[in-house]
């Protein structure tokens, strides 16, 4: 009797299926669904033409290559760096460990506009770090690297917080068996604990790119805003707005969209397959 009454109880936690189905449809529709819809009725005036030849503009095609080559460049270094950062908060003990872990959200609390600065004066040719780099040949503001830096300062956050809870519930015990079966120390990573955390791994790089992709506060200041070198999409779509070109704007972003929406497509096939081979 008792088991019965605890497991209505539980049942009537939330309300039913259609009452919390109807909150989430309205939700998702206000926040993300109508906002979507309206890019997408505002793009029905264009012609074709039109489209097509703001989509391979020479400009546009320059900014997308740049938005898309940064942001995958930076959420590959953000996955193998983000991997490291979760391994040592998990797997050891050390002094200001706490204050380490809480500095991992801070691009999450910073304004993107604020961190956007602060790179441009560190590595600027004046900058700390820049007026050191620079004899050396490596420039790093104003040009696809320091678009790159930015988009990884923004980006392994979503590395980290994905793969850290998965790390944290992973049983050593499989670890302690390849290790007395005689496996050495890479080939236990790779055998048993990669497969397991490939799924969080692929779904922190899909946040993190597609951060990227959206990315504007954080680069606008850091890329020196140059076309056909260092214009990334989102500065270009402001760029049409301020001239009220409302249309190639419209284009722009409706291209950026589809992009966006493939590539995330792409990603979760992946994380699927992965879940499929880790079982």
């Amino acid at each position: 009797m008792k088991v019965s009454t605890t497991a209505a109880a539980q049942r009537k936690v939330l309300p039913g299926f259609g009452l919390t189905m109807g909150y989430s449809v309205l939700y998702l529709s206000l926040v993300v669904l109508l906002p979507l819809s309206a890019l997408l009725i505002n793009s029905t005036g264009l012609t074709w033409a039109k489209f097509w030849d703001v989509a391979t503009d020479a400009r546009v095609l320059a900014s997308y290559r740049v938005s898309l080559s940064t942001a995958a460049a930076a959420a590959l270094t953000d996955a193998f760096l983000g991997l490291l950062m979760a391994w040592v908060l998990v797997r050891y003990e050390f002094p200001g460990k706490r204050i380490f872990d809480a500095l991992i959200d801070l691009p999450f609390a910073l304004p993107t506009a604020v961190a956007g600065v602060s790179l441009t004066a560190l590595y600027s040719q004046n900058g700390w770090i820049g007026s050191l780099v620079e004899p050396l040949g490596l420039k790093v503001a104003f040009t696809p690297l320091g678009i790159t830096l930015a988009l990884m300062f923004i980006g392994i956050p979503f590395v980290v917080r994905t793969v850290q809870p998965v790390l944290e519930d992973l049983d050593r015990d499989m670890e302690e068996a390849s290790a007395t079966l005689g496996a050495g120390r890479w080939r236990t990573f790779l055998r048993i604990i990669l497969p397991e955390l490939l799924p969080a791994l692929l779904t922190g790089f899909a946040l993190a790119f597609a951060r990227g992709i959206g990315e504007y506060g954080s680069v606008v200041f850091i890329s020196g805003n140059m076309p056909m070198r260092t214009e990334i999409a989102p500065l270009l779509i402001m760029t049409k707005l301020e001239q009220f070109d409302y249309a190639g704007a419209t284009s722009v972003a409706l291209l950026l969209l589809l992009i966006s929406f493939l590539m995330l497509l792409v990603i979760n096939t992946l994380q699927r397959w992965a879940r499929k081979s880790s079982r």
